[in-house]
């Protein structure tokens, strides 16, 4: 008992930065107590005491704002952060080394009996107001990203975002020299946000680039043939293309305005 207690101490101080002292992480960490409060709560489950054990889990969460129902299966070293809202249903399986942060939800798809709640392995981190749901099994070492709402397998390493939930991959290596050409001349990194996560914006520019690319390999070969033809016409350089940039915040609005007003007054200077 003693020990599983001070895994749970230390698996508090490994995870989030902000603990302190033992004395702190004890008395006030509601995702703490409510994990000590399921072991109660569950070992009075399985002794076939389910209403005193749905009477203690009750209570836990009137005081954490967590709910574990006493039927949930929970590892070792498990560690709710912030805690609030979290809802665990009772065929939940929770493998060891595990954290939710608040407002995640491991529930069900389905009003029968049965297995009907999600199996998570080890060391899996389903982060903030995340939906996990149905009988699914989450693998090994899978991060599961803010706010998804997942309803399929996960495998093991993997990570999940976005509603539906969906697999992050890394790209395929392939000839992107083209569209980091095209992307350099407008003045657009579309590598810079999507490295590892889908960005539908970038995707979207991205997509713009290939077709660009293609339209303008087409041009050239229908220039050529027209030139091997005997047609000649004079040869007109290509518009500069404008540095183009996805304004999100007041201070990058500022920082554009203030670099287009510096460019006028150099025009100016230039021109006298």
């Amino acid at each position: 008992m003693f020990e599983r207690l001070r895994e749970d101490i230390q698996s508090v101080f490994d995870r989030d930065p902000a603990a302190r002292t033992t004395f702190e992480v004890l008395s006030t960490y509601p995702g703490l107590h409510a994990v000590l409060a399921h072991r109660v709560s569950h070992g009075l489950w399985k002794r076939n005491l389910k209403w005193l054990g749905r009477v203690v889990s009750n209570i836990a969460r009137w005081l954490t704002g967590v709910e574990i129902h006493p039927g949930a299966t929970i590892g070792r070293r498990f560690f709710i952060d912030h805690g609030m809202g979290v809802v665990i249903g009772e065929t939940a399986v929770i493998g060891d080394d595990c954290t939710l942060y608040h407002g995640v939800t491991l529930g069900g798809t389905s009003w029968e009996k049965g297995k009907r709640h999600p199996t998570l392995g080890n060391d899996v981190v389903v982060g903030a107001g995340a939906k996990v749901l149905g009988p699914i099994t989450v693998g090994d070492g899978a991060r599961i990203g803010s706010n998804a709402v997942v309803v399929k397998p996960v495998p093991s390493n993997a990570t999940v975002v976005g509603i539906p939930g969906r697999l992050v991959e890394r790209r395929s290596p392939r000839d992107t020299a083209h569209r980091e050409k095209l992307a350099q001349k407008m003045g657009f990194d579309a590598y810079g946000a999507t490295e590892d996560a889908p960005d539908p914006v970038a995707n979207a520019i991205n997509c713009m680039l290939d077709h660009v690319h293609v339209l303008e390999s087409k041009m050239s070969r229908m220039c050529e043939v027209l030139k091997s033809m005997g047609y000649t016409d004079e040869e007109v350089d290509l518009p500069e293309l404008a540095s183009c940039e996805i304004v999100s915040t007041a201070d990058e609005l500022n920082r554009l305005e203030e670099g287009e007003s510096g460019e006028e007054r150099s025009g100016k200077i230039q021109e006298k």
